[in-house]
Order: C-alpha cells, then structure tokens, then sequence
C-alpha cells in the first residue's frame, strides 16, 4: 500500500485527507514492521501539538476497517502495519522491535482434510519471536 492508494480508499469512502491522516499512513510506510497506537502518537506529536491519543486510535481503526493497515495483538497490546500488497503470505513478528519478516508457506494448505466439512472463511497465521538484532 503506498500513499496515493492510501489517500484515495480514503476518499472513495467520503473522508477528508487532512495533513494528518497522510501524516499517519506515512509514518507506517516509512517505519516497517508494527507499531502501537503509543509510537503513532509519539510521532504525531512531534509534529502536531496536542494530537490525542484517542484521535490517533480512531484513525488506525479507521485505517484498518478500510484495508490501509492491518492489526494484530503482540504482548497484549494491538499493533498496526501497512496492509501488504504481494499476495497471499504470513508474518513472523519480533516480539520486541515489531519487525516482521514474510513467510510464504500457509499452513492452511495442510489443513484442508481435517477441515473438510467446515466452511472456512478467513485465516491468519502468525510467528511470533525474535529477530536476529533484538536476539
């Protein structure tokens, strides 16, 4: 997902593209990895005095609900990541640092027998450690 894409799901969904919700998206382009609401807002601030925690919150969700950002829960707390754009993959996410690194095999592929009379409808395979720097 880059700016622009970003930018018009935006619109195309009848919300203003303020500076600070691009401010947003290109903090997520830029970082990598997942972040928490508290590094979006600690960010924001710098450039945007008295932002709310709550203000930056809303818009992840918002993000989320529109595809622009995905989300997972990492030590209890939900982190946020720019939506991939390259197929059909799953994530091993440091535990420390939010890095992430993409992992093509699906697990799903090995379910489909055990499964067989169920009707799934969506999957999310996830890896969860360290990464060689944080190690």
């Amino acid at each position: 997902m880059n700016i622009e894409s970003s930018i018009q799901l935006l619109k195309d969904h009848g919300y203003k593209t303020t500076a600070r919700r691009k401010a947003i998206i290109d903090f997520f382009i830029k970082a990598g990895g997942y972040r928490t609401a508290k590094e979006v807002t600690s960010f924001m601030a710098l450039h945007y005095k008295g932002i709310s925690y709550d203000t930056v919150y809303r818009n992840l969700h918002l993000y989320v609900d529109l595809g622009i950002l995905e989300a997972t829960e990492l030590n209890g707390e939900k982190h946020f990541q720019i939506t991939c754009q390259h197929g059909h993959h799953h994530h091993f996410i440091c535990r420390i640092c939010g890095n992430t690194k993409e992992i093509d095999l699906c697990p799903m592929d090995d379910l489909g027998q055990s499964l067989a009379n169920f009707q799934i409808e969506d999957h999310k395979f996830e890896v969860y450690g360290l990464c060689p720097e944080c190690s």
